[in-house]
């Protein structure tokens, strides 16, 4: 089965970011510049990686990404977080990637890519496609993501940020991590037990990683995310979530 033209290309755009990282970071890609559209201060590996998508997947349609904002012009558009997870990468933590999601005209989702560039690992799903395909970047033949039954932790991105639900988390004793890279975490939900946002959300962060949570429980609502293999797990993570924030409350 020949690959999706925008998922090909998105793979082609992290071979040559992974390249990038891989190979030695210049001194030049940590420098930091200007305030991104996501509202946080892009760095030179940001805007490094960014214009390698551009090169790459700017003929798909208008780019909304991070780090630019609006690029390009077209009916379509690319939801682009060009290095998720920026601040691990900078600092040497090995828990980063990038995330790319095509909706058409209508915000209908055609096809979603994510990458953990610490690893080399690249998701993709295609609309009507039945599962996500996962692979190596070195690799030419990708697999079904299938739901691991070895799960003994969740994950809670932006848990420092929270820490009454951490609290109620741990009285449960439900065990989580918390990585700090949206979408690659939403990557894996198929593996961990749980993955747990909470707080205002932005659409780089969650466009393609809930995208690939196709066949899973997924909540989302205003002030949180939620996604889990298990309903039981779900209604366990909603029981905590909802105390937590009403006491806050």
């Amino acid at each position: 089965m020949s690959m999706h033209p925008f998922v090909q290309a998105s793979l082609e755009a992290n071979r040559a970011i992974y390249a990038l990282v891989c190979d030695g970071m210049k001194e030049t890609l940590y420098e930091k510049s200007d305030i991104g559209a996501g509202g946080d201060r892009s760095s030179g590996i940001d805007l490094a990686a960014e214009a390698i998508f551009i090169e790459h997947l700017g003929d798909f349609g208008t780019i909304e990404s991070e780090e630019s904002g609006i690029v390009g012009t077209g009916e379509a558009t690319v939801i682009l977080d060009p290095i998720d997870g920026s601040s691990n990468l900078l600092s040497g933590l090995p828990y980063y990637g990038t995330s790319a999601a095509l909706v058409d005209a209508e915000g209908r989702l055609e096809a979603a890519t994510v990458c953990n560039l610490a690893t080399g690992e690249f998701l993709y799903k295609v609309a009507g496609e039945r599962t996500t395909m996962r692979g190596r970047l070195s690799e030419k033949e990708f697999r079904p993501v299938r739901k691991s039954s070895h799960d003994d932790i969740g994950i809670f991105e932006k848990a420092y940020a929270n820490p009454s639900v951490v609290a109620a988390l741990k009285e449960e004793g439900i065990k989580f991590r918390s990585p700090g890279a949206v979408a690659v975490s939403l990557a894996y939900a198929h593996e961990v037990s749980f993955v747990l946002f909470v707080g205002p959300f932005r659409i780089y962060d969650f466009a393609a990683g809930l995208a690939l949570c196709e066949g899973l429980e997924v909540i989302v609502e205003q002030d949180y995310v939620i996604v889990a293999k298990e309903k039981e797990t779900m209604r366990r993570i909603v029981t905590v979530l909802k105390r937590s924030l009403a006491e806050e409350g």
